[in-house]
């Protein structure tokens, strides 16, 4: 089935760029430069080796989101299903030859860059998804038959990444898929389903995890019991996240990074090296922030024509994909949920997943720019 667009809807680029929400790209800026900064204050008031690096990365991000943002939405349509089969080749290469980096292969090496599929994973689930809920009627989607494909779909790729290892990227796929099977119309009591049986097999699950895996469940339920070692991350985290106190200690005065307690301070626990030298009114700051630009994203979904629920149920799928990074991480910090090591888009030090966000953002923002247009199946 083919996506065909109304010719006399059709927007220059001009009119495309103009249609763009510049306070939502604000905001994105923003949360970039705190990440900059506090990559400064972390490497000792030094621009190399993360600063420096980051702003080059969101320049090219910038690019990215901005062509993205600019492309016509039925393109997006056009290359769902291709672009969902070069990220699992892709998947398939980095279990077979990937590049091994903290214990687990999770990217290839290009010389110039360390791509992580996983990551561009997120965005293609998303669109297949999309695609396929938008070209199957209501009634078979409710159906179980109807299901089984897009069940396929999401499996696949979580296998392949659980085989990497990498838990915390296969949950978020998952998370994500899970809620797009709601709003598409899956019924409530498949999710009841869903869960009653995950959870009468965690016993059995608990033996294919890995033992750092397991470690970090147990660490999670009890951090106290080995502070030197497991519990030793969320233990500095917490330490972190309280002597910011309600202001500051103040621009780089953050002891628990700058004297190397904090682990990871620069990745996945940079919102508590943050939130010491800036207090929890930073901290509270950056949450407000990512709270914007989580609700324009919703509302973009709402904006769209009626008749595109391919444009709705994109963005509604990448902004739930960026609210569980944000959501994930915070909680991971705050030891709310156990560390699985997501890290905290457009502040956390990264490439890939700087990348992918931003390319997430363009996408989003092609389909608001385009929001009154009509596109017909």
């Amino acid at each position: 089935m083919t996506i065909r667009l109304n010719q006399n809807q059709e927007l220059s680029l001009k009119e495309r760029f103009l249609n763009l929400n510049f306070l939502f790209i604000a905001i994105i800026i923003i949360l970039a430069y705190i990440g900059c900064l506090t990559l400064y204050s972390v490497a000792g008031a030094q621009l190399f080796p993360w600063a420096a690096n980051q702003a080059a990365r969101f320049g090219i991000g910038l690019i990215i989101m901005f062509s993205a943002a600019l492309i016509q939405p039925e393109i997006y349509y056009k290359i769902a299903t291709p672009f969902y089969i070069f990220t699992l080749i892709l998947l398939v290469i980095v279990d077979a030859v990937g590049h091994i980096g903290m214990g687990a292969q999770r990217w290839i090496n290009l010389g110039f860059f360390n791509l992580q599929p996983s990551e561009l994973m997120k965005i293609a689930v998303v669109l297949q998804l999309s695609k396929y809920f938008s070209t199957v009627p209501l009634e078979s989607i409710k159906s179980i038959k109807g299901i089984i494909i897009p069940i396929i779909l999401v499996a696949v790729p979580v296998v392949f990444i659980m085989i990497q290892p990498d838990l915390g990227t296969s949950l978020m796929i998952l998370f994500c898929a899970v809620a797009m099977f709601y709003l598409a119309g899956v019924q409530w009591w498949k999710f009841a389903l869903a869960i009653g049986s995950a959870i009468a097999s965690a016993p059995l699950l608990w033996h294919f995890l890995h033992d750092y895996q397991k470690n970090r469940i147990l660490t999670f339920l009890d951090p106290e019991k080995d502070p030197l070692n497991t519990g030793y991350n969320i233990i500095q985290a917490k330490i972190a996240l309280g002597s910011g106190g309600l202001w500051c200690k103040g621009f780089l005065s953050g002891t628990q990074s700058h004297l190397r307690f904090l682990p990871e301070s620069h990745t996945d626990f940079i919102f508590a090296t943050f939130s010491e030298e800036f207090g929890m009114i930073g901290g509270s700051l950056v949450l407000f922030l990512n709270l914007i630009l989580i609700t324009y994203g919703y509302w973009f979904a709402f904006r769209i024509h009626h008749n595109n629920y391919f444009g709705k149920m994109v963005i509604l799928g990448l902004n739930t994909n960026y609210f569980l990074y944000i959501f994930i991480n915070i909680a991971m910090v705050t030891g709310l949920l156990p560390v699985v090591g997501i890290p905290l888009p457009l502040i956390s030090y990264g490439g890939t997943v700087i990348l992918s966000v931003m390319t997430s953002f363009g996408i989003m923002l092609s389909f608001y720019a385009n929001r009154d247009r009509e596109l017909k199946q």
